[in-house]
C-alpha cells in the first residue's frame, strides 16, 4: 500500500489527467458532425498500466446498469512498450464521471480492512488520456499508416456496430468489403480508408472496438515452408466444388502449366494440357518463364488466393482450365510466327473440346513500332481469329503490356502515358487489360515506413496505356483489373517490389513451394479472363461480342481515376482517361445481375450492312429498337437524375496493311454506331439525323453533335469496335427518350468491291442500364413489358 502522501499525490496527478480527459472528450462531443454521428453517446479513454498489472484490465469496465463501460482494447503503450500496456475503454456519457468517483474514493475512502477503496485497480494506473483512432490499434504502432495514407484496416465492431459504421462510411465515402466475419461478441469487416476516415469515425461513433491492419496478404503465405503451404493447398482442395463437365474454360496460352498441382488438377483435364509444337512437352517447367502459365492458371481459376486460402467457405469453380503452351523451354518464338503461332494454338484447343465454350487468355506481348495504334501481323491474326469469318466467333482477352522497367516514385503515371500499349493488344476485337490496383497494405516489419507508389484504385505501376496513340485507333485497355503494386523506398524515393502487394497464386515448382505471388498486367489478363468464363458459365448462350460487351458495361472509373480530372472537364482530359484506364473496373455482380433500380438489357441482333445496287455499294439496314422504359413512371420523377448507359459491341472483319489510316484504305470491314432519339424528335426526324451522322463520319467528320447529356459523345467513343458511354439527366427527360438506333459507317466492305463482301451480315451485342436513385421498383415495371421491338429499315 503507498503511504498517504504518495497516496494522495498519485490520485491528484490521476484526477487531473481524468479531468483533461473528460473535457476533451466534452470538446469532441460539442464538434461531432451530426450526418455521421450514431450509437450511444460517450466517448473513449485510454489507461496506460503496468504489464504485471495485466489481470487488473478487467476492473475497467463497469457492466452496471443499461450503460456498459467496455474495455475495447489492450496493447502495448506506445511510449513505453516494454513495461507497460495502453487499455482502451469506451465510457457512456452516463458513466462520464465513474472513473473520477473511483479515484476520490480511493483517495478519501477506506475499506473495512483499512485500506484504499479501489486500490488494486486505481494504484496500478499511471495515465489517462482521451482516445483516439491509434489508441484502437492493435498491430505493430509502426505500421500505422501515415495521415492522409488509405490503408485496408480490420475493423473489430462493438456489438451492433455494422449500421452505425456503414452509415458513417457512406458519408465519408470509405469503401466497405460485404464480406464480415462473425464472432459472438464482434463482427470484423474490411474498411479502406486513411486514419483521418476512422478518426473521424472514432470521434463521432461508438462502432469500432478495435484496429487491426488487413493482414492476410502473399507475404504470409510465402513464409511457410513447401509442407505448411500443402497443408493450406490441401484444405483449399477439400472445399472445392469442381465445375460441370460441361461447363466452360479459360485457355491459358503460354509456358504450359503444372498439372500436378493440388488445385490445378481437378479442373484440368489431361487431354486439354498442349503445346502449338507437337514435340514441346506440355508442362511449365522452363527457368526462363519462371512458372508464369501455372501462376495464370491460378489466378484463371481462383483469383487472388489470399482470399479462398483464409476463408472457411466451400469454393466452387464456374469453369475449367485448358492450356497451350506457345512459349519455348529455350530461346523465343519468331516473331513473324507470333500469330500463327496463336492460330495454332487456339486451333489446337478447339479440336480438342469442339463443343466446348471458351474464353482465349494472353498475356504475352511483343515490343514494336506501333505507338501510333497502327495494327501489326499478330493484331491482326487475333482480330480474324476473334471475328472468325463472321462464323465461329471468339472471345480473346490480351495485356495491354508492362513498363519495361521501375521507375522513381515522382514519374507515376508520367512514365504509363509515354510507354504505349504493346502488340498484340491492339488488336479491335480482343478484350484489352490494363491494370489497376487496390494493393496498399504493408505488414512486413523491414518495410516499415515505405508506402505503395500507387494510390488505391489508380495504375498498377507497370501498366501500359494508349495515351500516345493517334487519335482515330481504338481505346485501349478496354478495361482495367487488379495487378499490383510497388513499394516507395522513404530513403531515396525509388520504388521496388514488396510482395505484400502482389496477387497470390499457384506455383510452378511444387518442390519450392506451392504459392507464388503474379503482377502487373499479366494478372489484371488472367482476371478479366476469368470474370469473362463466369459470364458465360452464368448464361452459356451468351455471344463473345456480347461477354466482351458486358465486361466493359459493368466497368465504372475509380473515384482516384476521377481524381485526375478538372472540375469542369474538356474533351482532352477525358480521352487521357479513356486511354489510361479503359472504361474502368468491371464489376461481376453488375455484368450479370439487374437490381431494381439498376436495370440492363441486353440485344443480340444482327443486320446487313452493305448491299449493291448496280453498281453502288450502298448502306442497307439501320435497325430501331424501341425501349420498354415505364414511361409514366420517369415522368412522375419529374426532375429525378436518371443515368442510360449504352455499350455497343460487335467484331469487325480486319484488313491490314501499312497504307495509312484513309478513306480509300480502311482497316476495319465496317463500322457500327448508336444513337438515342431525342425528346424533341419524331421518328423522321430522328432517322433524317442518323444519316446525316453516317454521311459526315463517311466524310472525315463525327457528325451528330455532342448531344447534351452525354459524358464522352460521339468524338471519343466512336474509335475500334466496341462504344460505351453514359447519358445524364432528369427522368422526365428519358422517359421521351425511348428509341436508339444502330447504324452502319463506311469500311473497306463497302469500299472495295472487287473483294464482294458487301452482302455480308454482321453481329452486334447491344446492352442497355438504366439506373435510377429511387424506391420505385424500375426493375418490375420493365421486366412486366413485353419486350424490346426491333424495326428493320432497309434502304
Amino acid at each position: 500500500m503507498l503511504p498517504a502522501r504518495n497516496r494522495a499525490q498519485h490520485a491528484a496527478r490521476l484526477e487531473q489527467a481524468l479531468t483533461s480527459a473528460i473535457a476533451a472528450a466534452a470538446e469532441q462531443a460539442a464538434a461531432r458532425n451530426p450526418d455521421i454521428a450514431g450509437g450511444q453517446a460517450g466517448f473513449y479513454l485510454e489507461f496506460d498500466i503496468g504489464k504485471e498489472q495485466r489481470a487488473l484490465l478487467d476492473k475497467l469496465e463497469d457492466k452496471r446498469g443499461k450503460d456498459h463501460i467496455e474495455l475495447v482494447a489492450v496493447r502495448p503503450a506506445e511510449a513505453d512498450p516494454e513495461t507497460r500496456l495502453s487499455a482502451t475503454v469506451f465510457v457512456p456519457e452516463a458513466k462520464r464521471e465513474l472513473y473520477l468517483k473511483k479515484v476520490e474514493d480511493y483517495r478519501t475512502q477506506e475499506t473495512p480492512t483499512g485500506k484504499p477503496k479501489n486500490q488494486p485497480l486505481v494504484a496500478s494506473l499511471e495515465d489517462v488520456r482521451l482516445a483516439h483512432a491509434r489508441s484502437l490499434f492493435t498491430d505493430d504502432i509502426q505500421l500505422f499508416p501515415a495521415a492522409g495514407q488509405q490503408a485496408w484496416w480490420e475493423v473489430w465492431l462493438r456489438t451492433g456496430g455494422r449500421p452505425i459504421l456503414e452509415h458513417a462510411a457512406n458519408i465519408l465515402d470509405i469503401v466497405l468489403r460485404e464480406h464480415v466475419v462473425r464472432f459472438p461478441e464482434r463482427e470484423v469487416v474490411l474498411v479502406l480508408a486513411t486514419p483521418n476516415q476512422i478518426g473521424m469515425i472514432v470521434a463521432n461513433t461508438d462502432a469500432i472496438a478495435e484496429l487491426r491492419l488487413a493482414r492476410d496478404t502473399p507475404s504470409v503465405f510465402l513464409a511457410m515452408d513447401p509442407a505448411e503451404q500443402r497443408d493450406w493447398s490441401d484444405e483449399l482442395t477439400d472445399r472445392l466444388e469442381v465445375p460441370d463437365a460441361d461447363a466452360p474454360s479459360v485457355c491459358i496460352l503460354d509456358s504450359g502449366s503444372t498439372r500436378i498441382h493440388p488445385l490445378i488438377e481437378p479442373v484440368l483435364d489431361a487431354g486439354d494440357q498442349q503445346s502449338w509444337n507437337g514435340v514441346w512437352p506440355v508442362e511449365d517447367t522452363s527457368p526462363t518463364w519462371r512458372g508464369h502459365g501455372t501462376k495464370m492458371s491460378g489466378l484463371a481459376l481462383y483469383g487472388d488466393l489470399t482470399n479462398p486460402l483464409v476463408s472457411a467457405d466451400p469454393i466452387s469453380l464456374s469453369h475449367a482450365l485448358e492450356t497451350v503452351k506457345i512459349l519455348p523451354d529455350q530461346g523465343g518464338n519468331d516473331p513473324d510466327l507470333y500469330g500463327y503461332i496463336t492460330a495454332e494454338a487456339i486451333s489446337r484447343a478447339e479440336i480438342q473440346a469442339p463443343e466446348r465454350s471458351r474464353v482465349f487468355c494472353l498475356a504475352v506481348t511483343s515490343a514494336g513500332d506501333h505507338w501510333r495504334g497502327r495494327p501489326s501481323s499478330w493484331s491482326a491474326a487475333l482480330d480474324e481469329l476473334a471475328y472468325g469469318e463472321g462464323e465461329v466467333q471468339r472471345i480473346v482477352a490480351v495485356s495491354a503490356g508492362n513498363v519495361n522497367a521501375l521507375y522513381p516514385a515522382a514519374e507515376y503515371l508520367d512514365q504509363n502515358d509515354a510507354a504505349p500499349i504493346e502488340s498484340p493488344a491492339q488488336a479491335w476485337n480482343v478484350l484489352t487489360v490494363g491494370a489497376v490496383t487496390e494493393k496498399c497494405t504493408i505488414t512486413g516489419a523491414t518495410f516499415a515506413g515505405w508506402s505503395p507508389l500507387a494510390a488505391v484504385g489508380d495504375l498498377s505501376p507497370l501498366s501500359r496505356t494508349s495515351v500516345p496513340w493517334q487519335h482515330e485507333w481504338p481505346i485501349k485497355p478496354d478495361v482495367v483489373f487488379e495487378g499490383g503494386n510497388y513499394g516507395v523506398n522513404p530513403a531515396n524515393g525509388d520504388s521496388d517490389h514488396l510482395d505484400d502487394l502482389t496477387l497470390l497464386t499457384t506455383n510452378n515448382r511444387l518442390q519450392a513451394g506451392y504459392f507464388n505471388v503474379i503482377a502487373d498486367t499479366s494478372a489484371a489478363t488472367a482476371l478479366a479472363s476469368r470474370m469473362a468464363a463466369q459470364v458465360l458459365a452464368d448464361r452459356t448462350e451468351l455471344w463473345p461480342e456480347t461477354v466482351r460487351g458486358l465486361i466493359v458495361h459493368s466497368a465504372d472509373w475509380t473515384p482516384a481515376m476521377r481524381g485526375h480530372l478538372p472540375v469542369n472537364p474538356k474533351q482532352n482530359h477525358k480521352r487521357v482517361l479513356l486511354r489510361r484506364y479503359g472504361y474502368g473496373v468491371p464489376d461481376l455482380a453488375r455484368a450479370i445481375r439487374s437490381q431494381n433500380n439498376d436495370v440492363t438489357l441486353v440485344i443480340e441482333n444482327s443486320m446487313q450492312p452493305f448491299f449493291l445496287d448496280g453498281s453502288t455499294i450502298k448502306t442497307r439496314d439501320m435497325i430501331f429498337h424501341d425501349l420498354p422504359w415505364p414511361v409514366e413512371t420517369l415522368e412522375g420523377l419529374g426532375e429525378e437524375q436518371v443515368e442510360l448507359r449504352v455499350t455497343l459491341s460487335y467484331f469487325i472483319e480486319p484488313n491490314p496493311g501499312e497504307r495509312g489510316w484513309t478513306k480509300r484504305h480502311r482497316y476495319a470491314s465496317h463500322g457500327l454506331r448508336f444513337a438515342v432519339k431525342r425528346p424533341e424528335e419524331d421518328v423522321d426526324t430522328f432517322r433524317g439525323r442518323i444519316n446525316a451522322a453516317a454521311r459526315e463520319e463517311e466524310d472525315g467528320a463525327y457528325g451528330g453533335g455532342q448531344d447534351d447529356g452525354w459524358v464522352l459523345g460521339p468524338r471519343l467513343r466512336d474509335r475500334g469496335s466496341l462504344h460505351s458511354d453514359v447519358w445524364e439527366g432528369t427522368a422526365a427527360d428519358l422517359a421521351n427518350r425511348h428509341g436508339i438506333a444502330v447504324y452502319p459507317t463506311g469500311g473497306w466492305w463497302r469500299e472495295k468491291k472487287r473483294l464482294e463482301r458487301y452482302d455480308r451480315e454482321v453481329r452486334y451485342a447491344l446492352i442497355l442500364t438504366l439506373r435510377a436513385q429511387t424506391t420505385i421498383d424500375l426493375y418490375t415495371e420493365i421486366a412486366n413489358a413485353i419486350g424490346v421491338d426491333v424495326e428493320v429499315e432497309t434502304a
